[in-house]
């Protein structure tokens, strides 16, 4: 896990996966776009993966638990993630722990938080999810 957290750092990117294979690839796309490209494009690569991601809150974690992520690593986590690791028995760690993700360009808390905040479990999330961006791709 190291070697995700360095590179993560080192790279100034927002993800960092390694698959079962021992492959290793960064991301770039803000939120949780890589993880939604991932989740439904190549489910595989999150299969039992290890993870480093700048940023986990409660959506971030809810689709890495349905993808089958085995240990995650943040270096800003939610409170809100922490009991759907607890629930998939994901290994995860943290730089920081805070109640709420706060979207950088102010105060508020992230909307995808909030979105998801209604949700027990990572299927709940997901499908929330899913939905929320199929409203957002018909309204553009």
């Amino acid at each position: 896990m190291e070697t995700l957290i360095n590179l993560l750092r080192r790279s100034h990117c927002s993800l960092v996966v390694r698959d079962t294979a021992g492959r290793i690839t960064t991301y770039n796309k803000q939120g949780v776009r890589d993880l939604d490209d991932l989740l439904y494009r190549h489910p595989a690569r999150l299969q039992d993966a290890e993870v480093a991601d700048k940023v986990i809150g409660k959506a971030a974690a809810g689709m890495m638990v349905k993808g089958g992520v085995r240990k995650a690593y943040a270096e800003v986590m939610s409170r809100q993630a922490l009991p759907l690791f607890d629930q998939a028995r994901v290994d995860y760690s943290y730089g920081k722990l805070v109640d709420h993700i706060i979207i950088a360009a102010g105060d508020n808390r992230c909307p995808l938080e909030q979105i998801v905040a209604h949700c027990h479990t990572a299927d709940e999330v997901v499908e929330t999810l899913r939905q929320h961006f199929k409203e957002m791709k018909q309204k553009s």
